[in-house]
């Protein structure tokens, strides 16, 4: 799953790493250390400009809302709820598939928030029953620094009570894609608690290696069976993770101390 995350690069900085042609100053977006479902969110599309003489695609940094509505949706109301897409039936969910063939994106990210639950607690979410409410959160990003290029996709929705020169009256909304948690060691693991994602929680956001950035973001790329390979989770070992203040647990904090590693879990959590 990924319900959080922090993105505190700029526009220049992401433009460099993904090889963006275009941006627009006025879509630039503060620092965020604890994005939530609903906010604006950067994406990496390849998407050819509007009114433009040539229709070759162009590698763009857009701005998005995080929570998709699909274009055939009557209300935007559901967006909240479609934040994650399950990497093993995004191909055939109503909600997902034309967007997984033709609309997909990277959304970068410095790393995601997860919470530790119990045993019994992530049976029930694996069912997808309700649980009790998380833990200790931990913060899970690249061992080695890097941006962590989140698989997603996204959909363009059009208000019908508003008139096409309105500027809400286009919705361009996206969604993170998840997969199967790893189970092998973490790169860097703290010295009390989880040594592999998968104990801290069952789902992961879906991290493509710059290997498969190209392949992903190319929209001329539509036959299913060509694309579900790109759906395979990335090599292990390439994670660490460590506990963090649960301040993030509430949405209204926002600062870079929410980064700060903590020595061990707060006292009262799991682990």
């Amino acid at each position: 799953m990924c319900g959080r995350y922090a993105s505190s690069r700029g526009p220049e900085n992401l433009a460099g790493i993904f090889g963006v042609e275009k941006w627009e100053p006025e879509e630039t977006l503060a620092p965020d250390y604890n994005v939530a479902p609903t906010k604006e969110v950067y994406a990496v599309l390849d998407r050819p400009l509007k009114d433009a003489d040539e229709s070759r695609p162009v590698r763009q940094l857009r701005k998005l809302k995080w929570g998709l509505v699909p274009s055939w949706s009557k209300t935007p109301e559901g967006a909240a709820r479609m934040i994650n897409a399950r990497a093993e039936t995004v191909h055939e969910k109503p909600s997902y598939r034309r967007a997984f063939a033709a609309r997909r994106c990277v959304i970068p990210a410095d790393g995601y928030y997860e919470w530790v639950t119990g045993e019994q607690e992530r049976d029930l979410e694996v069912e997808g029953k309700r649980k009790r409410p998380r833990k200790q959160p931990y913060f899970v990003l690249p061992a080695d620094g890097s941006v962590f290029a989140m698989a997603g996709l996204y959909e363009f929705w059009r208000d019908r009570t508003l008139p096409d020169d309105h500027p809400q009256a286009w919705w361009v909304t996206c969604s993170v894609i998840t997969t199967e948690a790893e189970t092998s060691p973490l790169a860097v693991a703290p010295e009390q608690g989880p040594h592999s994602l998968a104990e801290i929680h069952p789902r992961m956001p879906l991290m493509l290696t710059p290997d498969r950035w190209d392949a992903w973001l190319d929209p001329s790329r539509t036959d299913l069976d060509d694309l579900r390979p790109l759906l395979a989770p990335p090599a292990e070992g390439l994670m660490r993770a460590y506990p963090v203040a649960t301040a993030v647990s509430n949405v209204r904090n926002n600062g870079p101390e929410l980064l700060k590693e903590l020595e061990g879990p707060e006292e009262g959590t799991l682990f």
